[in-house]
Formats: structure tokens, C-alpha cells, sequence
């Protein structure tokens, strides 16, 4: 298996500055590949200003560009690229960033990328993602929590792990609070998609895919769901290459 994924539940912890707690991880990652070079894909980013989507784009670049050049890395971004579909086939290693999900979705569909960037990470290009980033390695996009902004052409995604990632994973229900908890919701999901595990990646952890194997960081556990089971918990000591 020449996968190499780094699959983040979400950039930033409560008060911390942006990509803090994961950058090291980021560094680690990336220092084992060789390269120095990314392309950035920023679709999720719609709300980093006021001055519309392609302002909001240029925002995330910059600021995700301050921490990975302070790490010793450059990105790119595709949404300056002519060609999205080539600076895929070109990229050296791909990094997805979080935000709203469905519109990362529209976007990717919408521009003929999944393909692409399936065919490039599965050949070896290495790829991290957080949050909305992480949850289009899986199957669908079925387990975000994001609001539906846009429709996109379809949920599915890239499949590049064959479970699905219910980033930024909360057991809290808050008190006086009358909705579903992350758990029910969940549920809702295995009644329809009884065949697939979902990980329930909690803030500050993240998984590492690579050489066939899967593995766990950060200091909690995580919560794993299947359809006819016992939820379960597990910590990075465990193994859990069943989920490949």
C-alpha cells in the first residue's frame, strides 16, 4: 500500500494559535517524504472574510502558509492554478484544509478533482487533511457535521480510507440541551450504512496511514461505531488495523 495520509480532527485547540497542537506532526509527516513543496486546497474556507470566496481563499493560503513555512515547508494554492485538474497530476503532496465540508464537496465535484486526486494519493503523493480535509479521505461525506450551504453533485468522496471520520467527536450533551447527541446522530447514520465503521476522532488526535498500517496520535482516545456493535474505545497503544 503506497498510501501516506495524516488524517487531523481539527487545526486548533482552545486557546492555542492556528495549527499549533498538530504542526509537529505535520513536520514529522512530511519530513519522511522528502518534500518541501504543497499544493493547498482551500474550498472549505468560505468564511475567512468579508470580501467574498476568492478573498476567503487567498486568507486561508496566507495563513495556513505562516505556520508550514515556519516548519520549513511552501504551499501553493490551487485556487490560483489554470489548470486544477494538472497542479493535481503535478502536486508533490496534497494538504486539504477544514471548513464546510459540503462546499469543499461542490467544489472538488464540480471541478472533476476527486478523480485525480484519488488516482495521485493512491499512487504515493502524500496527503493530510483536518477536519473537512480529513473527512473527504473517507467513503462520503455523510459523517461531517457541517451545514448543507451548497449541494454538491454527490456525497461521495475520495475513499481513500474505507471508513468514515466524524471529525471534532464531542460525547458532551450539554445541559438543558433537547437535540441529539453526536452519538444519536451516529446511530442515525449506522441504521442506513450498517457495513462501514466510523470514527468518532476527538480534538487533538489524529491518524497516520502508511506502509499498510494505521495508527493513532494525540492524548485521547477514540470512539469506534459499527452497526450491531458495542461502541468502543481506543487509545494510541492500541491496534486497529482492523479499520484498513
Amino acid at each position: 500500500m503506497k498510501k501516506r495520509l495524516l488524517l487531523i480532527s481539527n487545526s486548533t485547540n482552545y486557546g492555542e494559535n492556528y495549527l499549533e497542537w498538530p504542526k509537529h506532526h505535520i513536520s514529522d509527516f512530511l519530513s519522511k517524504t522528502g518534500v518541501k513543496r504543497a499544493l493547498f486546497i482551500p474550498y472549505a474556507g468560505i468564511a475567512l472574510s468579508d470580501q467574498g470566496i476568492e478573498s476567503s481563499y487567498d486568507a486561508y493560503e496566507e495563513r495556513v502558509n505562516r505556520v508550514f513555512n515556519g516548519l520549513g515547508y511552501n504551499l501553493y494554492s490551487i485556487h490560483r492554478e489554470r489548470d486544477p485538474v494538472q497542479s493535481i497530476r503535478d502536486a508533490l503532496a496534497i494538504v486539504v484544509g477544514g471548513g464546510n465540508t459540503f462546499h469543499l464537496v461542490y467544489m472538488l465535484h464540480e471541478l472533476k478533482l476527486m478523480k485525480p486526486i484519488k488516482e495521485m494519493v493512491e499512487s504515493g503523493t502524500p496527503f493530510i487533511g483536518w477536519s473537512a480535509g480529513a473527512n473527504i479521505a473517507c467513503p462520503s461525506m455523510k459523517t461531517t457535521n457541517d451545514m448543507p450551504v451548497i449541494e454538491p453533485q454527490s456525497m461521495s468522496c475520495l475513499g481513500l480510507v474505507p471508513f468514515q471520520i466524524n471529525p471534532h467527536y464531542l460525547d458532551a450533551n450539554p445541559e438543558g440541551h433537547g437535540g441529539e447527541t453526536r452519538e444519536q446522530r451516529l446511530e442515525e447514520f449506522m441504521v442506513i450504512n450498517q457495513n462501514i465503521y466510523i470514527v468518532g476522532l476527538r480534538e487533538g488526535t489524529l491518524l497516520t496511514v502508511g506502509n499498510g498500517k494505521i495508527s493513532l496520535s494525540g492524548k485521547k482516545p477514540m470512539r469506534v461505531f459499527k452497526a450491531g456493535e458495542t461502541p468502543r474505545e481506543y487509545s494510541g497503544e492500541d491496534d486497529i488495523g482492523f479499520l484498513l
